[in-house]
């Protein structure tokens, strides 16, 4: 890991404040709020191991995705368990999201799901956003107990 200048400090922590915003704004279901998180050529890569990859292209995309998906839940929150960030420039870096999903359903069913978020960022007129995502689910509880392993950095 090397040594951070100010600058680059003020960038890991402004990434490290846009992965929360991320979290905050998906468990708020604030979708406007989520769509302002990605660059608008973004792309989110999702393999759930369960089901074909599949990729979401633009942030509408993406927000109408998770909007569906969480229908079916009359609770939902999203945690961040722990997350990197390694500055490749001024206006690029990548980072891993490791997360994990408390999940109410509508029958009164507890789950959780575990992931790992691969990402890009791109600092655009001096804002930090998500410009490509690779999202790999890890483990899952609930009537199965699934478990995946992580996958190998790309």
């Amino acid at each position: 890991m090397r040594e951070l200048d100010d600058a680059g400090t003020r960038s890991v922590v402004a990434i490290r404040r846009l992965q929360a915003a991320y979290g905050d704004a998906v468990t708020r279901q604030a979708w406007d709020d989520v769509v302002a998180l990605f660059e608008p050529t973004a792309t989110v890569h999702i393999d759930t191991r369960t089901r074909e990859p599949f990729t979401l292209d633009g942030p509408t995309a993406v927000a109408a995705f998770i909007e569906r998906s969480l229908e079916g839940f009359v609770f939902f929150e999203f945690a961040i368990l722990n997350a990197t960030v390694d500055l490749e420039d001024e206006a690029r870096a990548r980072g891993r999201v490791y997360i994990c999903e408390l999940r109410h359903d509508h029958a009164g069913e507890w789950t959780q799901a575990y992931g790992l978020y691969r990402d890009h960022y791109t600092r655009t007129d001096g804002d930090w956003r998500i410009a490509g995502r690779r999202y790999t689910s890890l483990a899952r509880t609930g009537p199965r107990i699934e478990s995946f392993g992580v996958p190998e950095d790309d």
